[in-house]
């Protein structure tokens, strides 16, 4: 712990340094160490704000551009910028996530302890013991997973593409530095290699303290870690033709541009499975406009030649409650990802896993692709373009999302 206690006092992102030439403000937590703050944002952006939790416990959080935290007793109006006459006082001793690309909402969680707080040179780190969901961890402000529910996500990415070849052999990881998709992989005794991409050791380190139980996927002697960017991975080593499954579990929704969609990664990731392996991505919730699934079904469609499908699940503790996946197979043994064919026995613990499944069973793999209707016109949509581009017609792709559905 004295190593992150060392890291804890340094928790300001480069991006926000260089955009506010602001005064900042250290204070003393309960635990003695001086914690130096972000600076304090301009109202629009968000304030700096004092916890006062519950247990002793005292924080400091701070409104970034993307995620606001509200762990604050102040009702002081100086913070409300409005006219309006309805005003909440914030709620003492909570956690909120709040997002400009998932407007008019916030997500809040009562904290009981924050266990740890800290910063690699990549990104801030945040762990808390909730009243309802267990431990959760907070990276740069957003909710990356919960005791609770975290099972519905690591199970469901790991199993839809894995049930849906038989008997992988070999598997890339890129991103997942929880731990739980490794949990999740070592179930499948065919598996012989698992290689995981992560590039924060740091992460890693505070998972396996705080989140043992998720963690224990490392445990596992088929893994091999190697700290290193993803898409360095696949460009430098002699990954041609070489994964049945490659799960990305590294998609940040606030970055629009994120490169893990960018065609020239799809198409390392093409390269690097073998004819008829298939590709396992976070494709964000069908509820919001954040990212265009429809464009990036038609993008896939072109690059991997194979199906291409989006399936969806729930978890409680993320934005609308629901999370997609998009799922790929290369050309090759044809895949129909609906139908699991290598199927896992729910009650069965294999690996190093130290509890049978929670979640998923074969029922729910072929259930998570039944999609609701405005979402299936979308994808109807997109395959109908995408066969006028493959045909030579044209090169239109489809720009309409599933938010724009929500204003018709």
């Amino acid at each position: 712990m004295q190593a992150y206690q060392i890291q804890m006092a340094d928790t300001k992102r480069t991006h926000v340094q260089t955009k506010l030439k602001m005064e900042t403000t250290t204070i003393h937590v309960s635990t003695s160490i001086s914690m130096d703050l972000y600076p304090k944002f301009p109202k629009e952006d968000g304030v700096l704000v004092v916890c006062n939790g519950e247990n002793g416990v005292s924080a400091a959080h701070q409104f970034s551009d993307h995620h606001h935290h509200l762990l604050s007793d102040s009702t002081d109006s100086a913070d409300h910028d409005h006219d309006h006459d309805l005003k909440h006082p914030r709620i003492p001793g909570w956690f909120a996530e709040h997002c400009p690309i998932w407007p008019g909402q916030a997500h809040f969680l009562k904290v009981e302890k924050i266990l740890f707080q800290g910063s690699s040179k990549y990104q801030s780190m945040m762990v808390f013991q909730s009243s309802a969901y267990g431990k959760v961890f907070v990276l740069d402000g957003a909710l990356q997973l919960t005791e609770k529910d975290e099972c519905s996500y690591q199970e469901m990415m790991t199993h839809l593409p894995l049930c849906s070849i038989p008997n992988p052999n070999k598997v890339l990881l890129i991103g997942g530095g929880d731990g739980g998709i490794l949990r999740e992989i070592s179930r499948h005794s065919s598996v012989e290699q698992i290689d995981i991409c992560e590039i924060d050791s740091m992460l890693v380190d505070v998972y396996k303290r705080f989140f043992p139980d998720i963690a224990v996927g490392y445990d596992d002697p088929r893994v091999s870690l190697h700290v290193t960017d993803g898409i360095a991975f696949l460009e430098c080593s002699n990954a041609v033709g070489n994964y049945d499954a490659i799960i990305v579990d590294a998609f940040d929704p606030i970055r629009h541009d994120h490169e893990l969609f960018e065609t020239s990664f799809l198409e390392l990731v093409a390269k690097a499975l073998i004819p008829g392996g298939v590709l396992c991505i976070q494709a964000e919730s069908i509820w919001f406009g954040s990212l265009d699934i429809g464009m990036l079904v038609t993008k896939c469609r072109q690059i991997f030649r194979g199906s291409v499908e989006y399936a969806w699940t729930i978890v409680p503790a993320y934005p609308s409650g629901v999370i997609g996946f998009l799922l790929c197979s290369t050309e090759g043994p044809p895949v129909n990802f609906k139908i699991p064919i290598n199927a896992i026995d729910p009650n069965e613990s294999y690996g190093v896993a130290k509890t049978p499944l929670k979640f998923y069973n074969s029922e729910v793999h072929s259930a998570s692709f039944c999609l609701p209707s405005f979402a299936k016109k979308i994808m109807i949509d997109s395959q109908l373009i995408n066969g006028r581009t493959m045909n030579g017609v044209g090169t239109t792709t489809t720009t309409m999302s599933f938010s724009s559905l929500h204003d018709k």
